[in-house]
């Protein structure tokens, strides 16, 4: 008996894990394929972005949004992987404003503040003229569902991600996450 309630244990733990980058990815995906059929436009860079905007800045990024015009775009998304843990950063457009989610209250200053300098210099290189930075509004925000384990993040940060996309307010928590999983 014990060996069974050793292996269901292990069962349990292997299905509730964390996302990987490649569900996050392909989840955020759908989102920005769902929203070439309704408002708001929305853009999204895949889970390697924010690594490579650290290490290499916007020069190392150019060809990545070569065919894309990101101020075209209401909402770009970034989902961002803190390697134990996803949230979400979010820049809108439309509000001027970057604003990162995450599901256990952290605070990421230097994610908003690389992704303003990151807009900064993208309208430098696309627009032609400079953009200015003080504009932006960056935003840690902490009026949203709060993860209350260690597995549900990714989760969280696709929820967040579907809701913004969508202009919807939160009204989700921990206790919807069981029910996300199984979708």
């Amino acid at each position: 008996t014990w060996v069974l309630g050793s292996l269901r244990k292990q069962w349990y733990q292997r299905r509730v894990r964390g996302l990987n980058d490649e569900v996050i990815n392909f989840y955020f995906n759908m989102l920005m394929e769902r929203s070439k059929k309704c408002a708001p436009s929305i853009h999204i860079f895949n889970t390697f972005f924010y690594p490579r905007l650290l290490k290499v800045g916007h020069q190392g990024l150019a060809r990545w949004t070569r065919k894309v015009d990101l101020f075209a775009m209401d909402l770009i998304m970034i989902p961002i992987h803190l390697g134990m843990h996803w949230c979400l950063a979010v820049i809108d457009n439309r509000n001027t404003t970057i604003t990162y989610y995450d599901s256990l209250l952290g605070d990421n200053h230097q994610c908003t503040a690389s992704l303003r300098d990151y807009m900064v210099a993208e309208h430098l290189a696309k627009k032609k003229t400079p953009m200015n930075a003080s504009s932006w509004k960056l935003v840690i925000e902490k009026d949203l569902p709060e993860q209350l384990n260690g597995c549900d993040c990714g989760v969280f940060a696709c929820k967040y991600a579907e809701y913004v996309s969508q202009d919807r307010p939160f009204d989700f928590d921990q206790s919807d996450m069981p029910y996300f999983r199984r979708r």
